[in-house]
């Protein structure tokens, strides 16, 4: 090879110096440069949708923190016990037992109900009230249509 090199005629083996130099240049920038600059340009897209994940993030935790203080300076924690017993009088269901639970929450007994009238006041519960169904149990009362239930009901915030 590097006698086929010397037999060229000097412009020749400048040309072929040049081109092998460029090629090289080519093939470092293919092997190294482009992933490198890939690389970079995922890492900033991945950085600014992070970015836009956390001022949602903050927009959501300041907004709950205002929600938190207005429900704390109104006092909206509403008396569970008497909400219940409305509701439940208004859906035409006998509560046989109400237990305040250590956190907030309080635990309903309904025996005998019709299904369609606990599933009303549920849906009422959690649509109009604005209570959160923690736990719903049901076991068939004596007939059909009708069940016994233990709800445990919370509130929301």
């Amino acid at each position: 090879m590097r006698a086929w090199l010397l037999r060229l005629k000097t412009r020749e083996q400048l040309s072929l110096l040049v081109l092998a130099l460029v090629l090289g240049l080519y093939v470092l920038y293919l092997v190294l440069w482009a992933p490198l600059a890939a690389s970079r340009e995922r890492m900033a897209q991945q950085n600014a949708a992070v970015a836009a994940s956390l001022l949602r993030v903050d927009a959501l935790a300041s907004e709950l923190a205002q929600l938190r203080a207005n429900g704390a300076e109104r006092g909206q924690r509403r008396n569970l016990t008497s909400l219940v017993n409305q509701s439940t009088a208004q859906h035409g269901l006998g509560v046989s037992r109400l237990q305040p639970g250590s956190r907030g929450d309080l635990q309903v007994r309904l025996e005998n109900a019709r299904f369609a009238d606990l599933a009303a006041w549920l849906h009422s519960l959690e649509s109009r009230q604005g209570l959160l169904i923690e736990e719903v149990a049901l076991t068939q009362a004596g007939s059909a249509g009708l069940v016994n239930a233990t709800v445990r009901l919370g509130q929301a915030l």
